[in-house]
């Protein structure tokens, strides 16, 4: 019996992350709209077929990592530990988003920045990138208003998470255009959520109204 991955579940992760390493590389060098997914499996020596078994567009390949984190984030608010105070989860939440974001990525320390980069510079990709941080936050106020219905309210739900969602990014992306490594950035993001939880730490300490 062997523990870890097989031999060819290691070749197709070895190949996804090849396409995303190259995808990125192109898309500084050429531009996001010039670079073409043909080009793109050229240069890791795979058939546009191969790539399409991975991706379904290149903004799938910039956000290659975001349907993993945010399964990870609502399994969080599903394992709500016995007697945990809404403020408590939603810190233990977002410290494991950020690191999960910023310290267990797999991208390599020059295309950490890069990506950040393409992001808020392409308009389709910011536009990729909104729509994905608000379905992400409003299905993480509707969990944890499940978890916490005798507490807090969607409102109240949706106000936290949006809350200490947009003060981690925000100091996070901060960050980053600041030029700082992925540990910097990680600890800016934490700063900034646990100086908003402070304000929240009342949450759930009353009946939810309806």
């Amino acid at each position: 019996m062997t523990d870890g991955p097989g031999l060819r579940e290691r070749k197709k992760l070895r190949t996804r992350q090849a396409l995303i390493e190259a995808s990125l590389r192109l898309f500084q060098e050429q531009g996001y709209e010039e670079t073409t997914i043909a080009e793109i499996a050229s240069a890791v020596d795979v058939s546009t077929r191969t790539f399409f078994s991975y991706f379904t567009s290149k903004e799938d390949v910039v956000f290659f990592d975001h349907r993993h984190r945010a399964d990870e984030a609502l399994k969080v608010v599903a394992d709500r530990r016995p007697g945990e105070p809404v403020a408590g989860l939603l810190m233990r939440l977002a410290h494991q988003s950020l690191r999960s974001a910023f310290l267990d990525t797999d991208l390599t320390a020059d295309l950490f920045p890069l990506r950040h980069r393409l992001v808020m510079s392409v308009p389709a990709l910011q536009a990729r990138g909104l729509h994905l941080l608000f379905d992400t936050q409003r299905r993480l106020a509707e969990a944890l208003h499940q978890a916490y219905a005798d507490e807090i309210d969607l409102t109240e739900a949706a106000a936290a998470v949006g809350a200490v969602a947009g003060a981690g990014h925000l100091a996070a992306l901060t960050s980053i255009e600041r030029g700082e490594p992925p540990e910097r950035v990680w600890e800016a993001g934490r700063r900034a959520v646990d100086l908003t939880l402070r304000g929240l730490g009342a949450l759930g300490s009353r009946p939810a109204s309806g």
